[in-house]
């Protein structure tokens, strides 16, 4: 196992560096896109399922027949089940972005690790000390930042929800690929997830009346953009790290996904971070830091990848 303390080599921290500018790219694009939420979470999936068609198909085709109606049946489930959870953590996280502020809704949603480690805890698997200081510290912070948000509006508020419970289906996804991945390919395991989540968005999108088309050129730009850099680039960048890091790091790192979908959002946006919710949002950070490095030093594994921007290492 790699020290999380080993200076990772140029080549890696390179791609970290793009990794991180991709998936911070996501939000404010959500933001700035002038489509309903859902339509774009449909897109995203739908189309980053599409560009993953032929690479599984050519190279997994065994792997896939044998989920389909072989001996990986039973992790062809936990890949559907995943599916289900992460349209679930979009269908909740990415109209957070558009009702409320982007910084808020990127630190709410990357609380997934102290969801993690609440859902281990309830399993058996307790966190350490430091594990359960780091949960306190987040849940200081989340609390902090959505009290801030009761002075703005009710609107506010219910984004900062959407935020939490996005974050939730996250873990959830999370806890479920780790059973698929077992016996299964980052390409398969992917492809079935991210097709599960498309269909689920578009049953909801038809039956709710949500537009899919219809939009003009910037935000048909914007939605390319997040599937070719948070879905694709940025995953594979961050995979590509895993290789010559550790994960501990490659976590850790992901977090700068916030202040950077933040400073994108205040450049391009114009929207300016409320200076009264900025300590609970630095407290809530720390706080998942301290419980990713705990987890590292009780042995567990930390898969900390939010699906929604910086899927580390369960997703690609």
């Amino acid at each position: 196992m790699r020290s999380p303390h080993t200076v990772p080599p140029p080549a890696t921290t390179a791609a970290l560096l793009v990794a991180v500018l991709a998936v911070s790219s996501s939000a404010p694009l959500i933001a700035f896109a002038a489509a309903p939420a859902l339509a774009v979470a449909f897109w995203r999936n739908g189309l980053a399922t599409v560009a993953l068609t032929p690479l599984a198909l050519i190279s997994r085709r065994a792997e896939i027949r044998d989920v389909l109606r072989g001996p990986r049946r039973r992790e062809g489930v936990f890949c559907v089940l995943a599916g289900v959870a992460l349209a679930a953590h979009f269908a909740t996280w990415m109209p957070s972005v558009q009702l409320g502020s982007v910084a808020t809704a990127t630190a709410l949603v990357a609380t997934q690790p102290v969801w993690q480690g609440l859902i281990a805890a309830a399993q058996g698997r307790r966190p350490s000390a430091a594990g359960w200081f780091g949960i306190a510290l987040a849940v200081a912070g989340a609390a902090w930042a959505t009290g801030a948000d009761l002075g703005v509006s009710t609107q506010a508020v219910v984004a900062d929800v959407l935020a939490l419970l996005g974050a939730i289906a996250a873990a959830v996804y999370t806890a479920l690929g780790e059973r698929a991945r077992t016996a299964l390919s980052t390409t398969t395991y992917t492809w079935i997830c991210y097709g599960t989540c498309a269909l689920l968005l578009l049953i909801v999108c038809l039956a709710g009346g949500i537009d899919l088309t219809g939009y003009n050129g910037a935000t048909w730009a914007a939605i390319l953009a997040i599937v070719v850099g948070a879905q694709l680039l940025g995953h594979s960048m961050f995979n590509y790290a895993l290789q010559h890091t550790s994960a501990t790091t490659v976590s850790v790192l992901i977090l700068l996904e916030v202040p950077g979908a933040a400073l994108l959002a205040w450049a391009w946006l114009g929207q300016t971070p409320r200076m009264s919710s900025l300590p609970g949002l630095a407290l809530l950070l720390l706080g998942v830091a301290v419980v990713i490095i705990g987890a590292a030093r009780t042995g567990r594994a930390v898969a900390t990848s939010t699906p929604s921007e910086a899927a580390a290492a369960p997703p690609p």
